[in-house]
């Protein structure tokens, strides 16, 4: 899958494992947990592929959070994303569109 970054926190997070944004800051496993969501999500193929990993307890969201998806990073935090089909030719090609960092239970 392709991978967007609605907002850069989540990039720089991906990329330098820290942030200039104090908003955003995290403990270090909350960080890799996020790397490692992120890589499961560019190795996937079709949404149907995150289903086999179950550390990743990939679901679609309901209520008012309907139209975007999660993987959990920790017991804590969960991964918000929307996924956007390609209208191409190419079926099975979705680009993940990473939106927020959630406290899973707040």
């Amino acid at each position: 899958m392709k991978i967007e970054f609605e907002k850069e926190y989540l990039y720089e997070l991906y990329k330098t494992g820290k942030t200039s944004d104090k908003k955003h800051r995290f403990q270090p496993q909350v960080i890799t947990g996020y790397v490692k969501c992120v890589r499961s999500l560019v190795k996937a193929t079709r949404t149907e592929d995150l289903y086999l990993v179950k550390s990743l307890n990939y679901e679609r969201l309901k209520g008012d959070k309907k139209g975007l998806s999660s993987v959990r990073i920790s017991d804590k935090y969960r991964l918000e994303f929307r996924e956007i089909v390609n209208s191409s030719d190419m079926v099975g090609i979705i680009i993940c569109s990473l939106t927020d960092i959630t406290n899973h239970y707040k």
